[in-house]
């Protein structure tokens, strides 16, 4: 399914509805270039979930956790990654326990598309704004956003 992105608007209108079918165990696969809307995207998201404050770029950190929302989130970026292997490294499943995933640059930690609860997303940038391909895994049928 695609989905227009026209303006910040509908990029926030796209973060609460994923956000109001979000469940512990899922992941959201953010794709795409540079700029093109992942990080916007993936902030949306842990707004409408109701986190308060600013939400930094876990780009340098690689991982962030939310363990106050409902569901507990842990936004990652793994863009800075040099292989998939190094994911294995960030204890990814100790973060995950009971949270949902928010995965930017998810093909650099190996992909997460083959998990049933797995959304992929992926953004580009279209003549007027943004557009959102969104394919989801067997858990996320019945709830596509």
């Amino acid at each position: 399914m695609t989905i227009d992105l026209p303006d910040l608007a509908a990029v926030e209108g796209l973060g609460a509805r994923i956000a109001a079918r979000l469940r512990p165990g899922d992941v959201v696969a953010l794709s795409g270039d540079l700029g093109a809307g992942k990080t916007t995207l993936a902030r949306a998201v842990i707004a409408a979930l109701g986190h308060p404050g600013e939400v930094p770029s876990p780009t340098f950190t690689i991982v962030e956790s939310y363990d106050a929302l409902d569901p507990p989130l842990v936004h990652a970026d793994f863009y800075r990654l040099g292989r998939p292997s190094e994911a294995a490294e960030l204890g990814l499943d100790d973060y995950r326990e009971g949270a949902a995933l928010l995965a930017e640059w998810p093909e650099k930690a190996g992909g997460f598309a083959h998990e049933p609860a797995c959304l992929s997303i992926t953004l580009e940038i279209a003549d007027h704004g943004r557009k959102a391909v969104v394919e989801g895994g067997a858990s996320w049928q019945s709830r596509m956003p």
